[in-house]
């Protein structure tokens, strides 16, 4: 029986909401890339970058046991390596139905071309937008006369949009951009029915959820665990939890650049209660992205 398959019985199913996946011709082509978009390059620049293709990580899942992964693009500053690589997206979901969820970017462009590629990537079965990224003009809240048309087209696609946040205060890290609590909330309060994954822990913003007012303002705000063990001790499983609920925390693991396996092991080493541990690991996202699973008898 193969893996994808054991989605039609009373198993534990686990969705990695926060993936990376590059076209082999990226990849092997690396140099022509870093050079052609500066956004690319501050991020994988450096020798420990790590890219992964689609057939990569369907390899990684195998092997760690990750039965549906979210693949997501970057936010491109060239239209043109944007398109290609959401189209990579595409076929990669085309070829792994059962396995690959798809995310796609919208060019750093004109807010015609933006939407335009947000159009043609719906109607081809996208379910998200992400990861976007704070270098991203549109998506700034002082930019509202651009990103009010593209936000309304996600919500009418009901798709989501996931965003990388990021922490003021901390240690730097490369791609750690701007998109702190204080610059994201304007965007939630601006757009109530847009459905948010906040990547990162969203940068702290659940810390704010002590606030009553801000508390309510994130109902379709979710929080994913990507590359946690880079930014937080593991207790941020707990805190998070506890103040947001369990029904807000998408597993994520940021591959390549972590293991899934390494953040599986720190989830299975708090003693989450398990309904807690199912919403994280597959009841939030599948609720998130309307992926139904039968059950067998």
């Amino acid at each position: 029986m193969k893996q994808a398959e054991l989605l039609c019985y009373n198993l534990v199913v686990i969705i990695d909401f926060h993936t990376h996946i590059f076209p082999p011709w990226l990849k092997n082509n690396l140099g022509q890339y870093l050079e052609a978009d500066p956004l690319f390059a501050a991020m994988y620049s450096s020798p420990k970058a790590r890219l992964a293709t689609a057939d990569e990580l369907i390899t990684s899942m195998d092997n760690h046991g990750i039965d549906i992964s979210v693949v997501q693009n970057i936010a491109w500053s060239n239209s043109r390596i944007c398109v290609e690589t959401n189209n990579y997206i595409l076929e990669s979901v085309n070829r792994y139905p059962r396995r690959l969820v798809g995310f796609c970017s919208v060019p750093n462009g004109s807010p015609e071309e933006a939407l335009g590629e947000l159009e043609r990537c719906a109607c081809q079965g996208i379910r998200g937008v992400g990861e976007m990224r704070p270098e991203t003009p549109w998506l700034t809240a002082e930019n509202s006369g651009i990103i009010k048309p593209i936000i309304e087209t996600i919500i009418k696609h009901n798709l989501v949009l996931l965003t990388h946040t990021s922490e003021s205060v901390g240690h730097r890290y490369p791609g750690k951009g701007s998109l702190t609590p204080e610059v994201l909330y304007p965007l939630i309060t601006s757009y109530p029915d847009l459905k948010l994954v906040c990547a990162h822990w969203g940068g702290g913003l659940p810390f704010y959820a002590l606030m009553p007012e801000v508390k309510r303002a994130m109902t379709n705000v979710f929080f994913d665990t990507a590359a946690s063990p880079f930014l937080y001790n593991h207790q941020v499983y707990r805190q998070v939890v506890q103040l947001v609920g369990d029904d807000k925390v998408l597993f994520g693991s940021d591959y390549p650049l972590l293991s899934p396996g390494r953040l599986l092991r720190e989830i299975e080493s708090l003693e989450l209660p398990e309904e807690t541990k199912h919403l994280i690991l597959s009841g939030n996202a599948r609720r998130l992205l309307g992926i139904k699973i039968a059950s067998g008898s």
